[in-house]
């Protein structure tokens, strides 16, 4: 098969650093015209902007708007007062199917503290919004310029792919020079921006829509007069590759007339949720009892295969286990994986969740 040929910004491209002033003004006016609605975009509520960009975070837009997550969410928590006074379990129901769950936690830890130490009401000084629990200098500097439109900086893989083209660097953007000068580039080119706001809402689309890992849309870009690279398939560079890594988890699935099992989770990234309970270690292969259903599912470096199997022979259970009715099943917040296996499993039997 042929390599496909680079595509190559025109020769008239930019041979230096790239003007910010420019910059900003191409990329807010292009975003003016073309930028797409998302909800968060049509406010300035601190709160609803930083539910958006937790959501966001290791999660596609697509998940978050088409799947409902955020409209949920803030029906059911629509400010910092109810999102403090919930019950975790209540949080982590809400969350689920979103997965990586210390980003609830997160969440309501943050809304406590503003409750408790800001009187309820989010804190506009950058460095106070940094203090707050789970809040990086992406999701600080998000906040600070989409709710009060500062000229803060932003980078994340969308912001870096720009950045990293528009002024041809191949220094890894996973390195510590690479990120370093990510952050002094983002912030010289808000600090030219007629509006904050505008141009990081910009710089974001820019990533997602045209100048994409694949098949960049240089052809349409608006900055491409200001574009320095003319190798756009080579960037960005990052010097660690991610591989994914097979296991294997072996569960059981146990109904009896008072309910079916569940295990709760403690100390891992899904403390306080409810999963099917882990095969002890004396039933796994070659051991192990029939297998009921097989799945599959993906989790940071790893490519888990589920194995549902029949209940090992009868035993007495851990405090961390406890049965569910069928009925309260809709309400137990659990892992989006095992809730499939646990409908597929109910259904292979002929059980219905009510």
């Amino acid at each position: 098969m042929k390599k496909k040929p680079a595509i190559q910004p025109p020769p008239s491209a930019a041979t230096s650093a790239p003007d910010a002033a420019a910059v900003a003004t191409a990329l807010e006016a292009w975003f003016l015209a073309n930028g797409r609605d998302y909800p968060w975009r049509r406010t300035a509520d601190p709160y609803a902007i930083l539910v958006s960009e937790v959501m966001l975070q290791q999660t596609q837009i697509t998940t978050v708007l088409d799947r409902g997550y955020y409209t949920r969410w803030l029906r059911r928590f629509p400010g910092f007062a109810t999102l403090a006074a919930a019950s975790e379990a209540d949080v982590l129901k809400a969350w689920e199917g979103l997965g990586y769950y210390r980003r609830a936690r997160h969440l309501q830890k943050l809304a406590q503290v503003v409750m408790r130490d800001h009187g309820g009401l989010f804190p506009r000084d950058v460095e106070q919004i940094r203090a707050l629990p789970g809040i990086g200098p992406y999701t600080a500097g998000a906040i600070a310029s989409f709710a009060y439109d500062d000229a803060r900086p932003i980078v994340d893989g969308n912001v870096a792919r720009v950045l990293s083209r528009l002024f041809d660097d191949a220094t890894p953007i996973d390195s510590t020079a690479g990120k370093k000068a990510l952050w002094e580039r983002a912030a010289s080119l808000v600090k030219a921006a007629a509006s904050p706001r505008v141009f990081n809402s910009a710089l974001m689309e820019l990533g997602q829509a045209l100048c994409r890992a694949a098949s960049p849309q240089c052809i349409v870009c608006p900055v491409r007069p200001h574009c320095t690279t003319r190798r756009p398939d080579e960037l960005p560079v990052k010097e660690k590759i991610t591989t994914l890594t097979d296991v294997a988890e072996r569960v059981f699935f146990s109904r009896t007339a008072d309910g079916i099992l569940l295990e709760q989770e403690t100390g891992s990234r899904r403390t306080g949720l409810w999963k099917l309970p882990a095969l002890p270690e004396a039933d796994t292969i070659p051991a192990s009892p029939p297998v009921l259903h097989k799945t599959s599912y993906g989790i940071t470096r790893y490519r888990v295969t589920l194995w549902i199997h029949e209940p090992p022979e009868s035993k007495s259970w851990p405090p961390a286990h406890r049965r569910f009715s069928i009925a309260d099943l809709a309400h137990v917040p659990m892992p989006s994986p095992y809730r499939k296996a646990l409908e597929a499993v109910m259904k292979l039997q002929n059980l219905a969740l009510e």
